[in-house]
């Protein structure tokens, strides 16, 4: 990358800002992107209308071309706050419009179908543990795959999480959810491990850190043996959590600070999904059809 402008933009999301690496690699394919659009020309000499060319003719989504937007917009800032330019060009161009997708997420009885696993080998336990954390605290899955032991506090029944940005968090946990973890600390984990010695908290049974992939495949198998066949991923375990949480009267604030979002708009879609919900619930009145 010919860009030394890019370059200290990256370094700064890298070093100061501390992203997680698939947002910085996003952020830096993005930029490249534009870049090689406009043949390595000098990004600070491009204008609005530069820009609104470029989103005009890249041939993807709407949320593709708005996360090009966000990225640009944030490039621009901090070369304003660099004084390197006056105006921010993407400060009079609005993204485009995108149709609002409400997440997925389990009824409570899937949810209590999917948690009802036969616990026969070690490995089932850990399986159980994982499940019961990831729908107890809303967590991503990066973030329970990153857990250490010592994240875990029995005690107070919390869990420390690492989310985005770096940033800390403390999340409660349920009594369930902690009468499982205890029983694979305890009294299994160690089998996995065998002599082996490892920090992170789940582990697979080469005694590693539990990969995505790992899990996934466990998940998908879980899904299987308990004749589950809609689509579940942990982002819908996720979005249960949130929606589990404010249909039975927990506050939006609340469930913010619990999911570790930066923003309370990125909060509100579940406003949207509990208000579809009461439209559904609604049509089983007996005079809705008459």
């Amino acid at each position: 990358m010919k860009d030394d402008n890019i370059k200290n933009y990256l370094n700064y999301l890298k070093y100061e800002r501390k992203l997680s690496n698939n947002t910085y690699e996003s952020y830096k394919y993005n930029l490249e992107k534009v870049s090689n659009y406009f043949k390595g020309e000098n990004l600070l000499k491009l204008s609005d209308d530069n820009i609104r060319e470029f989103l005009y003719k890249c041939e993807e989504s709407a949320s593709s071309k708005a996360h090009y937007l966000t990225v640009l917009k944030s490039f621009y800032d901090y070369m304003l706050d660099l004084e390197l330019i006056k105006v921010n060009p993407c400060d009079n161009i609005k993204a485009p419009k995108m149709p609002k997708k409400l997440p997925k997420f389990l009824t409570m009885d899937e949810v209590d179908k999917l948690l009802d696993i036969s616990l026969k080998e070690p490995l089932d336990y850990r399986n159980k543990a994982m499940l019961e954390l990831l729908y107890a605290t809303g967590m991503r899955i990066s973030e329970l795959l990153d857990l250490n032991l010592a994240n875990i506090n029995i005690i107070d029944e919390s869990v420390k999480v690492m989310g985005k940005g770096s940033k800390e968090r403390i999340i409660p946990i349920s009594g369930i959810c902690i009468t499982y973890l205890n029983m694979y600390i305890n009294e299994y984990r160690n089998y996995i491990l065998k002599d082996r010695v490892s920090d992170y908290l789940f582990v697979n049974y080469n005694g590693k850190r539990m990969s995505r992939q790992g899990f996934f495949k466990i998940l998908k198998q879980i899904c299987e043996k308990s004749g589950i066949d809609k689509e579940i991923s942990p982002h819908i375990l996720r979005h249960s959590f949130a929606t589990h949480l404010l249909n039975n009267g927990a506050d939006l604030r609340i469930i913010q600070e619990l999911l570790g979002h930066e923003n309370i708009s990125t909060t509100e879609i579940y406003s949207h999904v509990s208000h579809e919900k009461v439209k559904e619930d609604y049509k089983k009145h007996p005079h809705y059809n008459k």
